[in-house]
Formats: structure tokens, sequence, C-alpha cells
């Protein structure tokens, strides 16, 4: 809501000149940004609210969905698990998504525009998140760029990961595959070529090196015109992945396996609920899932119209962003089910191969089976698994057992989930490469949607504080990416797939926790949860629930420490590990990172929370300093004057090269007070477009 206010009278014809040069503008909202790259009419808004919508959701539904929720719940008691995250999703979640949306409308910047406003002395919260999402960014493009390079590999058939490689050399099957799985020996050795350890380089993987360009050309192909172009770019790839789901689901309901694979993921263990670790992790998933924190969330938020109701859009995507969950978890075990039914029967068959092979000398045993051994398809695996259970020892030491919930047990999430599990599963459907073609495909675009509102938390921010930077935005969009490639290399030596490992488990979570904590403290403690509801209702024209208020004090605020010391206590008494591929043994090891990946892991760590700090002390010292300003000196220096509640007079100084909008003696003075009645609360300030920069400080003035 913009409107335009005609010049205040003035006194003497300077006054009339520099009120004159530019448009006075204000924005009824509940706060006022005082400048910035991006404000009024300027700003660039969505086209409909289905188009934010698909934004929003296509950022906060990621890959974590689809490899990561499933294999929580599969570890953590299946429905149980779901359980604890729904309460915990209600009761964290949801306050502090509203919070951020609510943040970003209001003030219509991104998250350094945010954190300013509250309280000068918080904008480190903004740059912080700033560069989280750099990081994230980094590593996250490495993993569309895998996803190019399985969907090139899919338009064969057979598709290459399904059958070992024959060594020229011998004429025998590669050692290395023979000694895993097809499906391992491709990811590990041909996608990745990967190292014994970190310590290896071996230099670049040119494949994997022309697939990340390609993914950050995409990236900036989508980003260039800023949320009109990626807007677009949403409608697609923001819904094609729930129908590949939904494909998928059905599909996967046909085959065998799909029902025990479901009542794996659905049976509830209650008994879990006890260990702090499964309310850690379920706590950190819901953290994830929305992506509080990145300041993506605040910078589409700044986007909508200032009276676009907010709670529901809050409700309306955590509820989505679940429900996506369960889809891609139904659809995840289904796959797994059969994987392991079929891996489970082709145990059965082998071990009845070895009794048939030893038919003549133990048929007359006691313990020998009663079913038929040479047909493998009329014996069940319940019926083996009792024989086994009671007679297993007396057939020798080559006749395992074949358990399929000993299958179902081993978990996999992440790369090895769609990389490995996946396309082992995926292999064995009828029509494979069509099926491999559309899977992929859906993991590009459920990253592409990330990707988006990851730099989006970047550019947005940056364009709103630097005029400059937000009068080249293709320039920066361009610059940002090419930058992200240029890092991104580290990623595509061979040894690139432990730094992924290292990024994704270190860089993102202490960091984004504690700017959690710090964006709640702000909210309810700087500057009030009353205070923040009553912007929201002049915002909405209706008052949120006073439960909010209690919600942000107390039980977010006091979650997110415990989530902060529960992290930080996991580090310092497990030692960093990352899990290797040995060649020679064709297996994975679980390895302790060397002295300079820690030091690394500490750099990770430390430098995106600096800001925070940085900050407090920066705006500190200046408000230290303009605290020396004489009364009159206060419209020399360029200050405006306004009086909260208490008659506690402050001023903002104009960094830039400005006129202030009313004179602080002439504010003193009680004469021009052009502040909107119901904005007093909230000390809205009405300043000339042009400025920013602003920074607090105190003037003894008056308190009329």
């Amino acid at each position: 809501f913009q409107a335009e206010k005609p010049p205040l009278p003035t006194d003497d014809a300077e006054e009339s000149h520099w009120l004159d040069e530019g448009q006075v503008e204000t924005q009824f909202g509940p706060s006022q940004v005082a400048g910035g790259g991006a404000e009024g009419q300027d700003r660039p808004a969505w086209d409909s609210k289905l188009q934010y919508v698909l934004a929003q959701v296509g950022f906060s539904v990621g890959l974590g969905n689809v490899w990561r929720f499933p294999y929580l719940c599969h570890q953590n008691g299946g429905g149980a698990f779901m359980v604890l995250y729904v309460i915990l999703l209600v009761v964290i979640g949801v306050p502090l998504f509203f919070m951020e949306l609510a943040a970003g409308q209001c003030i219509r910047q991104g998250s350094i525009g945010v954190w300013k406003h509250i309280s000068p002395k918080l904008a480190g919260i903004g740059y912080s998140s700033c560069l989280v999402c750099f990081y994230v960014a980094l590593y996250y493009n490495v993993i569309i760029a895998w996803s190019l390079f399985y969907m090139g590999n899919s338009f064969q058939y057979p598709l290459p990961w399904e059958q070992c490689p024959i060594d020229t050399a011998t004429n025998n099957t590669v050692k290395e595959c023979e000694g895993s799985s097809p499906t391992s020996y491709f990811w590990f050795r041909k996608a990745l070529d990967i190292t014994n350890s970190i310590e290896e380089s071996a230099g670049f993987n040119p494949i994997m090196t022309g697939c990340l360009l390609a993914a950050w050309a995409i990236v900036a192909l989508g980003m260039i015109k800023g949320i009109k172009s990626s807007a677009r770019v949403m409608y697609f790839s923001s819904i094609f992945p729930y129908v590949v789901l939904i494909i998928f689901l059905v599909r996967g309901l046909m085959l065998d396996g799909a029902m025990e694979g479901i009542a794996y993921m659905f049976y509830p263990k209650v008994e879990t609920w006890g260990e702090v670790q499964v309310w850690r992790q379920a706590a950190t998933q819901v953290f994830f899932a929305l992506g509080l924190g990145y300041g993506s969330v605040i910078a589409y938020s700044s986007y909508n119209p200032v009276n676009n109701n907010c709670h529901r859009d809050a409700l309306m995507v955590s509820g989505i962003n679940f429900m996506t969950s369960v889809l891609a978890s139904l659809v995840v075990f289904v796959v797994l089910g059969f994987r392991a039914k079929n891996i489970t029967l082709r145990c059965v068959a082998d071990n009845l191969g070895l009794l048939g092979e030893e038919a003549s000398h133990w048929s007359e045993q006691p313990w020998w089976p009663q079913f038929n051994v040479s047909d493998p398809s009329s014996v069940s695996i319940g019926e083996y698994q009792e024989w086994f259970s009671h007679y297993g020892s007396l057939a020798g030491p080559n006749i395992t057992d074949c358990d399929l919930d000993k299958e179902m047990n081993k978990g996999v999430e992440g790369t090895g989930l769609a990389f490995i599990a996946f396309t082992e599963a995926m292999a064995l459907f009828p029509a494979s490469p069509f099926w491999s073609t559309l899977f992929f495909l859906m993991l590009l675009n459920l990253g592409l949607s990330t990707m988006f509102g990851t730099m989006q938390g970047i550019l947005t921010p940056l364009m709103d504080n630097f005029s400059l930077l937000g009068r080249h935005r293709t320039v920066l969009t361009v610059s940002s990416c090419a930058l992200g490639f240029l890092i991104g290399l580290l990623f595509t030596q061979r040894s690139g797939n432990y730094f992924v490992t290292m990024f994704d488990d270190y860089s993102a979570t202490l960091p984004l926790i504690i700017v959690v904590v710090f964006e709640t403290y702000s909210v309810s403690w700087v500057y009030g949860a009353d205070r923040f509801l009553d912007d929201i209702e002049v915002m909405l024209k209706w008052r949120p629930p006073v439960v909010y208020k209690y919600l942000w004090k107390y039980v977010c605020l006091l979650a997110m420490v415990g989530l902060l010391v529960a992290s930080i206590l996991r580090m310092f008494f497990k030692w960093p590990t990352y899990t290797a591929w040995n060649e020679n043994t064709a297996s994975e090891d679980s390895l302790k990172y060397p002295g300079w990946a820690l030091a690394m892991i500490t750099v990770l760590i430390i430098i995106p929370t600096l800001p925070v700090p940085i900050g407090y002390v920066y705006s500190t010292l200046r408000s230290r300093g303009a605290s020396r300003l004489r009364p009159q000196d206060a419209a020399v220096a360029g200050c405006v004057a306004i009086v909260g509640q208490d008659g506690h007079p402050f001023c903002r100084r104009a960094k830039c090269s400005c006129h202030p909008l009313l004179h602080s003696q002439r504010l003193a003075q009680g004469r021009d007070l052009y502040l909107l009645p119901h904005l007093w609360n909230s000390m809205q300030l009405l300043t000339h477009r042009k400025c920013s920069h602003f920074h607090e400080c105190r003037a003894a003035l008056p308190s009329g």
C-alpha cells in the first residue's frame, strides 16, 4: 500500500527546493524501513497469489522431503516419529514460519533490512543468513549437477547401472562392481570417480565439472529477471514433482512388496519418544523443512501486498510441506519394500540352489526342508525363515538367513537413497529408462525450486540495502552464479563428494540455529511480541491469537536454544567422521576427518555467525558517537527526531546525501508532526524515499 503525499509546508525556499527533488512516499504498514534499493512502487511484486504460494512451497519442499524425512521416519519409530514431527511442527515450526512471513511482508525488505529495521544492532542477523544461503547454494547445486548426469544417462536401454561391466584386460567382471553392486559401482566409480579418502584429491572430474556449469547456467537464466523470471519457472518446477510422486505411488502400489514397505513405515514404535536423539532429529527436520533462518521466506514475502493474509499462508505452506513429506515417504517405502522383497527372494533362491546341490547327500536328513528346493518360486519367504530358524545351523555355514525386515532395516538416506537404492529398484521396473528419466527430472525440479529460493535469500537483501547492486540486478545475479561455480569446483574434484558431506553436515546447521535464536529473541523481546502483534493487526485488519506471543517468547525460543545446545554437545562428544568408499574392498568405511578438515569445519561454522556480534559492536560504537551531538546540531547532522510512548526521544542519522523529511527542532517544538496516529506505537518514521543506511542515535531533544 503506497500513497503519495504533497510536499510538506515549508518556511523557506531552501526547504521547498529539496522537498521537490524527489517524490515523497510512505507505506501504510506497521513498520517503515528508510531507504533501500527496492522500496515503494519500484519494488517488484508477485503477479498472483498462486505464483507466490508456488514459490514458497517450491523453496520449502526440497530434496530433504524425498530422502531425509523418509529416512528419519524409518530410523526413529515410523508412525510415532510422524506424530512427534506434527507436534513440533505445530508448536515450533508454524509460529516461526509465520513470524518470518509477517516480518518480511510488514517491512518489505530482505533479511538484512528487516532485522536492521527492528534494531540496527541486529543487522548482522541478515548478513549471517546471506552467508549461510551462499554456503548451501554452493553444495546444493552440485546435487542438481548429479541429477543432470543421471538423467542424461537414463536415455539408454539397458540402463548403465543395471549390470556390472566387463574388464577388457581379464574378460571378467570388474572386481569393484562384483564386490558391491552395479548401482554402487556406477555411482562411486562412473559418476564420482571417487578417491579412497578426503586427503586424496586426484584432480577434477571433467564430466561433473561440465554438469555443474550447466546447473549454474540454468539457475542464472531462471533468476536473471528476478522474481518475474523465476516465478514463471516455478509453475513447472513446483508442480511437476507432485505429478511424478503420484505416478510413482500408483505404479509402486502395483509392485510385489509394496504393502510390506507401507506397513513398515506406519508401524509405530512409541518407545522412541523417550530418546533425546529422536526429539533432536525431529526438531531439526522441522527447522530445515520450512527453510527457517535462510532469509528466503522473508525475501519472498516482502514482494507481497501489505494486506496479504500471511497467517493463512503459514498454515497452508506448512501443511503442504508435511503432506509432501508423507507422500514422498509413501513412494520411498513402496519402492524400498519392492527392492527389499526382491533381494530377499533372490537370497531364498540362492540358498535353495545350494541345498539342491547337496540334495543327494542330505535329503534323507530329518532337518531337510519339506518344500520343493528345486522350485524357488513355490517357496515363500515365511516358509524359508521358519525352516531356517529351526534347522539352519544344521545345514552348514553356506546356508544363510533371508530376512525381509533385516533388508528393510538397512536404512539409506541422502545420495545413497537417490543414486543407489532407488536406481537399483527402478532397474527392475518394466520400461526402466522411462521411470529413471522421470525420477531424476523430478529431483532436478525439486533442487531448482529450492535453489531459486536460496539465491533469492542472497540477492534480495543485497539489492535492498545497496542501491548500486539494486540498479544492476542482472550483473549481480550472473556474477553470483559465476562465483558459485568457481568455488563449487571444490566439489567436482574426485574427492568432492566428501566436501559435499562436510558442507551438508556442518556449514548450515549450527549457524542457522543461531540465526533463528536471534530472530526469535529480536521479535519477541527486543521489538516486543505485543508490539509485533499490533503491527500484524494493522496489516491484516485482525489480531492473531495471543498464543503466538507465548510461543515466540518462551516455547520457540527455549526449544531453539535447547536444539542449539544439543547440536553443540553432539559435536563435542562425537568426533566428526565421514563415510569413504574403499575401492579395494568395494565397501564404505567410516573415517575421521584429518586436522586440516577439522579446521575447515570450524571456519565454516564461525564465519556465518561472526556478522551478528560484529554488527552489534559496530552499531553500538556508532550510537555512542552519535549521542554526543548537541541538540542544536541535530538538524545540521541530518537527524529526524521521533518520540516513544515513554517520552524518550530518538533520532536517526542519515548516512546518505539527502535531506531529512522533518527537521529535529521543528519536531521537538511539536510542529509538523507527520506521523500516522495508528502507527505511533511502532514509531513509524516517514522519510525521503532516497535516504538509506540509517543508524540509530540519541538526541537530547525535549520530549514534546
